[in-house]
């Protein structure tokens, strides 16, 4: 059994808005990165993420990007997030997250989200689940931001 997942949105904008919404640090962190990104998403780059409800920023290893088209990334896969006070505990393995960006003929741009390499554990598979459930909340939450200026993510964790 391959782990692995994707999910897309359709945003009501230009696939040039909708991409620098992701790869400018200064728009992810107003409506995903609830603590803060640091760093372009540019190939070779590693930048860094961070979540009020995630304990401690991460850093994200940018693989590949391809303006207005693609953004391949690769992190270290999360088994769980840790009880409060308690550390967060590398997996030992990353796995690998591809989002691309689709004009279409409306003037809309198709967001697809799509990551995979977990190990087939329960573990493992717990995982994927929380992250499909974290891109597809990053997708409403860039469809709220894109489109109306609202932040979904505010408040909702912590």
């Amino acid at each position: 059994m391959d782990l692995k997942f994707s999910v897309s949105a359709r945003i009501a904008a230009p696939v040039s808005k909708v991409f620098e919404a992701v790869a400018d640090p200064d728009q992810l962190s107003r409506y995903f990165t609830t603590g803060g990104a640091k760093g372009r998403l540019e190939t070779g780059a590693t930048v860094t993420w961070d979540f009020h409800d995630y304990p401690g920023a991460f850093p994200v290893e940018v693989i590949e990007v391809e303006k207005d088209r693609r953004i391949v990334l690769e992190w270290e896969a999360n088994e769980g997030v840790p009880a409060e006070g308690e550390p967060v505990v590398d997996a030992g393995y990353k796995t690998r997250v591809t989002m691309t960006f689709e004009p279409l003929d409306d003037g809309r741009t198709l967001v697809t989200i799509a990551e995979g390499g977990w190990r087939e554990t329960e573990t493992g598979l717990n995982a994927s689940y929380g992250n499909c459930q974290g891109w597809t909340q990053m997708l409403c939450a860039m469809k709220a931001w894109i489109e109306h200026g609202i932040n979904l993510r505010d408040g909702m964790y912590k």
